[in-house]
């Protein structure tokens, strides 16, 4: 077989750069030198040559290479094969046209079942992308569709292939939600040929649409889908991230330049106190120092949200530190007419946090829940829920009302520094909260619908 491949590899490989007829005519005359070897070794030269070219070009192509060099495989067994015979009368002839025929058939099927074992890889590949693909020809016929795309779809594939634009969408199994993203996509990639497009699905995932079309593809448009809710989610943090950063340089210079003179000014009032209670006038001071004291808890809390100081880590039974919680907020909750319940399914729960701040992470989820119930106490009585549970790698913190609920607007800027909704709010609590228990290696997440209330869900590691 080392013979055969010393001079089959180099012939193949300068058919396959150029695919010249010159090249194919070296088939013909190299068959002819390889008559006295036999076929199946031949073929065995040939699939291992094809390999090893076919590792050197990118997938897309590896498929027309095989096919290629069947051209060349084709030609050289004809050579090889259809060897000179004798007739009766001494004279040499080729084999009988029927004899030919045969030859050529089982070459040609042994030939086409090599192509389609490839042939099947390449599409098994496809087949089992995390991007859903399709394939549509020049004419919006689609000849290919795999198994992800007709997921997104929820479609079976066989009912989809050979249809165009307008029969996917007239599929009875095609969902309204479905039908409406197709006329979107189509709309933004076919007509105003757009090469990008991102959209929502029905689930919540975030998804990216691409179209290729052109030269390269023959008149084809493939079109592909591709999931990218945890780009979106990166993109996001690090939007957040910047928000804090630009904040902590605003904190700064107010802290700086305010806090100050606010002492000076503080001090100055409590001396003149005296002055002003002999006029009758002492409500004036205490409104100054009120204020003044406000607007020191403002600057405060401008501090904590531009940099948190390292958390002071200890071990600590999350269950307890929920219910000092309730305890702080139990007078404030009877006052506004609202009950607060607190079921623990996991009380031995430990984790290594700075008590303080978690502390004022629960405190503030809780105060903003009293608020938003109420708001709704002409409805109902206010309810706060507050549930313990973990996972074995994380405890759980569940923190639901039966408030007024957030809508879509408010949810998308609920954790962005300086955005409130109330009158009185810095809009710093929540930025505060997040930063906490970021730096504590948590999570939070929020889920809300107008009008049935909000959870608040606080992700924080255990104790090891």
């Amino acid at each position: 077989m080392q013979a055969i491949r010393k001079r089959y590899f180099p012939a193949l490989a300068e058919y396959i750069r150029g695919g010249k007829e010159a090249s194919l005519h070296h088939a013909y005359e190299l068959g002819k030198q390889l008559q006295e070897f036999n076929q199946e070794e031949i073929i065995a030269v040939h699939e291992e040559c094809i390999q090893e070219l076919a590792a050197n070009v990118e997938s897309k192509d590896a498929v027309q290479l095989y096919h290629r060099s069947f051209v060349f495989l084709m030609e050289l067994m004809v050579a090889c094969r259809f060897k000179m015979e004798v007739s009766a009368d001494g004279e040499l002839h080729e084999p009988s046209s029927a004899q030919k025929f045969m030859d050529m058939r089982a070459l040609m099927l042994h030939s086409d079942r090599s192509f389609e074992r490839v042939k099947n890889k390449y599409e098994n590949v496809l087949q089992h992308m995390d991007s859903g693909i399709a394939l549509f020809d020049s004419d919006g016929i689609l000849s290919f569709i795999n198994v992800q795309m007709a997921k997104l779809l929820d479609i079976p594939r066989k009912t989809l292939v050979g249809c165009n634009i307008r029969e996917i969408l007239l599929h009875p199994k095609l969902a309204i939600s479905s039908k409406r993203t197709i006329l979107r996509l189509y709309r933004e990639m076919f007509l105003k040929r757009s090469r990008y497009y991102e959209f929502q699905h029905k689930d919540g995932k975030h998804l990216l649409a691409t179209v290729t079309y052109g030269d390269q593809l023959d008149g084809d448009f493939l079109f592909s889908v591709k999931d990218v809710s945890e780009y979106k989610q990166i993109e996001q943090s690090a939007l957040q991230n910047d928000k804090l950063a630009m904040l902590g340089k605003i904190a700064a210079a107010i802290a700086h330049e305010i806090r100050n003179p606010l002492t000076s000014i503080r001090g100055f009032i409590q001396l003149l106190r005296p002055y002003l209670l002999e006029v009758g006038k002492e409500e004036y001071a205490r409104i100054i120092l009120t204020e003044i004291d406000r607007a020191n808890d403002i600057i405060y809390e401008f501090l904590n949200s531009s940099k948190p100081s390292a958390p002071m880590k200890q071990a600590a039974s999350i269950d307890h530190l929920i219910r000092e919680v309730v305890m702080l907020t139990e007078s404030e909750s009877l006052l506004r007419n609202c009950e607060i319940t607190v079921e623990s399914y996991h009380d031995e729960a430990y984790v290594s946090i700075d008590i303080k701040q978690v502390k004022q992470v629960i405190l503030n989820i809780v105060k903003n829940a009293l608020d938003a119930v109420e708001e709704m106490q002409v409805e109902r009585r206010g309810k706060i829920d507050i549930l313990l549970s973990s996972d074995g790698q994380y405890v759980k913190i569940l923190i639901r009302d039966n408030g007024k609920g957030i809508d879509k607007a408010t949810m998308s800027r609920l954790f962005d520094p300086f955005f409130t909704t109330k009158q009185a709010g810095t809009g710093l609590g929540l930025s505060v909260s997040y930063r906490i228990i970021r730096n504590h290696g948590g999570t939070i997440r929020v889920d809300s619908q107008v009008g049935s209330g909000t959870e608040f869900i606080v992700y924080l590691p255990l104790a090891e």
